[in-house]
């Protein structure tokens, strides 16, 4: 016979707290579903209405989901509660969902009091409305530099999820399970909130002092302190790369140390490595912003903007035109 689940026992609010999901079109389902199954968790365990939810979106009433999964609204962008908290699920093409109507219905919606928060890409969505404007904030990773081209007065970090204020963002994917646990602990304790964690067999709660990426050693493969130290500089300098032999000198090697250290554990130079890394970041400009072609290729350390296209024909098989042309329309509001 299975055993029933204990009750947690918590203070009776006035009234629950509501939640109002605004879904955009191409959202993450993981992101969304995440947040909303803590919440369900927490009222099982407490044996009471804690929270209820609202599901809302910039649509006829229905939204999909980056995995094709269809959801029906509860209800039209419409006034709300003073005290309910908004969250936006982004996902996928977040620049598109950052229509006219919902950004001034954030605005308006924020000028009221209320908390917000976005989560993966929905960052963006609240900073285009003006909303994280001297804030901490953070935003999936593979978003992370079109966000820093585009927002310079957000203070944008590398956090699994940030508090700031009445303003609230996640990185994305199961980072919304450590900002609901965050918020339910906050007002309810840390009892229920690790409660609702070992319901979801999430045996590692993350605060926001832990960053979204792995580290580098994990990422490539290999545990080297003074290869990790280099690549940590080469990602830090996209701009205005760092030479070779500079590297080198920082970690107390030779040139030629380095470029036997890369050949073996990497098996490319160190020259290469790091076109591949501003290459990638250009890539990542080309398809999440409107930047120009000049523009993006400075942003990424390159003096001319024929040097770029020959590099990054080079690596892509295709031009920086192309690529702008084949994803520019993803831009479109």
């Amino acid at each position: 016979m299975i055993p029933e689940t204990e009750t947690i026992e918590v203070d009776a609010p006035k009234a629950p707290t509501r939640f109002v999901f605004v879904l955009l079109d191409k959202f993450t389902l993981l992101s969304f579903a995440a947040a909303v199954e803590c919440l369900r968790i927490a009222n099982r365990l407490s044996g009471q209405t804690l929270y209820t939810w609202l599901v809302t979106g910039d649509s006829d009433g229905q939204v999909v989901s980056s995995a094709g999964v269809r959801f029906t609204l509860d209800a039209p962008l419409e006034e709300l509660n003073r005290d309910d908290i908004v969250l936006v699920c982004g996902g996928m093409e977040v620049q598109r969902a950052a229509t006219k109507r919902m950004l001034n219905w954030l605005r308006r919606e924020a000028r009221r009091g209320l908390r917000m928060g976005g989560l993966c890409t929905a960052s963006y969505v609240l900073a285009k409305a003006g909303l994280l404007d001297g804030r901490r904030a953070t935003i999936h990773w593979e978003n992370h530099d079109a966000f820093l081209e585009e927002f310079d007065e957000v203070d944008l970090t590398k956090s699994v999820f940030v508090i700031d204020g009445n303003r609230m963002s996640t990185a994305g994917g199961t980072s919304s399970i450590d900002l609901m646990l965050s918020l339910i602990a906050d007002v309810h304790g840390e009892k229920l909130a690790n409660a609702v964690a070992d319901q979801q067999i999430y045996s590692s709660i993350r605060t926001d002092q832990d960053t979204q990426r792995l580290s580098v050693p994990t990422r490539i493969g290999v545990r080297h302190p003074k290869l990790s130290q280099v690549i940590q500089a080469m990602e830090a300098n996209i701009e205005e790369p760092i030479s070779p032999s500079t590297l080198a000198r920082e970690v107390g090697m030779s040139t030629r140390q380095l470029e036997r250290l890369f050949r073996r554990y990497l098996n490319r130079s160190p020259k290469r490595y790091y076109m591949e890394l501003r290459l990638q970041k250009a890539r990542n400009l080309l398809m999440q912003t409107d930047m120009t072609v000049i523009n993006v290729a400075l942003a990424c350390g390159f003096a001319s903007p024929s040097h770029f296209s020959k590099c990054y024909r080079a690596h892509y098989q295709t031009t920086p035109y192309r690529e702008r042309g084949t994803h520019g329309a993803r831009l479109s509001v």
